[in-house]
This record gives structure tokens, C-alpha cells and sequence, in this order.
């Protein structure tokens, strides 16, 4: 089987820092190329920018030209990896988009980037690097 082209996994939250130009946004388009995210996160992403009233033709212009390395299906291996994660997430209140995430990473054995501070409270054998 060949290496995956991507050395990091992307949380839905520091991609939104790089389109909405957040403090962060540098560290996220230093690594974006290199980054993959879980199609939920993706549906994540989507979801919030249609909920900022952004029109169809828009959003599939700019999600086209996020330069990700991959968009990781959420198949059954990783939908129970994040379903096993709530037992360790439940008391911060991780949502489903969180936990597809860190279980992407942990399945890649690869560190995850985040604006979500509380993840680095967590201990789950995932290295997590803050955007800010």
C-alpha cells in the first residue's frame, strides 16, 4: 500500500481561520498542501459558510481551490473510532466533526492541527498543534 500524501490532519476550525483570515490563518496555509481533513469536517466547513448566506456557485468555487492534499471519506472504521472517542471527549463536549477528526488522526498516526484549544487538554496519544 502506498504512503498517504498528507502528513497532517486538518480540523474543520483552522481551515475556517484560513478563509476567514483568523489569527492562525499563516500557520494553516504554511501546512494546508500537506493536510487532509475527514469529509465531515469538509461538510463542516461547507455548512458554515452556507450558513454565512454564501451562494452554491461560491462555496464550490472556494472549497475547488483549498489546496488540501485530501478529503478522507468517513467510512465505517472511522465512524466507530469516533464513537469510541465520546467515552474519552464527553466531559469537553466534543462534537461528531471533532471526533472524526482526531480519529482520522489517530488511524494516520499524525499530529492534527486546530484552533480548538481544549483538544490539547485531552489525553489520547493524538499530538495536537494549536494554531494560536
Amino acid at each position: 500500500m502506498s504512503e498517504p500524501d498528507f502528513d497532517i490532519i486538518a480540523d474543520s476550525s483552522a481551515i475556517l481561520a484560513l478563509l476567514w483570515d483568523e489569527p492562525g490563518a499563516d500557520v494553516v496555509a504554511s501546512v494546508i498542501e500537506r493536510a487532509a481533513l475527514s469529509a465531515v469536517n469538509w461538510s463542516e466547513i461547507a455548512t458554515l459558510l452556507v450558513g454565512r448566506g454564501m451562494p452554491d456557485e461560491q462555496l464550490a468555487a472556494v472549497l475547488r481551490a483549498l489546496p488540501v492534499a485530501a478529503i478522507v471519506p468517513f467510512e465505517r472504521d472511522q465512524a466507530e473510532a469516533a464513537g469510541r472517542l465520546r467515552r474519552d471527549t464527553r466531559h469537553v463536549g466534543l462534537s461528531l466533526g471533532d471526533r472524526a477528526c482526531l480519529a482520522l488522526a489517530r488511524a494516520h498516526g499524525l499530529p492534527v492541527l486546530t484552533a480548538d484549544r481544549v483538544w490539547s487538554t485531552l489525553a489520547l496519544g493524538i499530538e495536537v498543534r494549536l494554531i494560536r
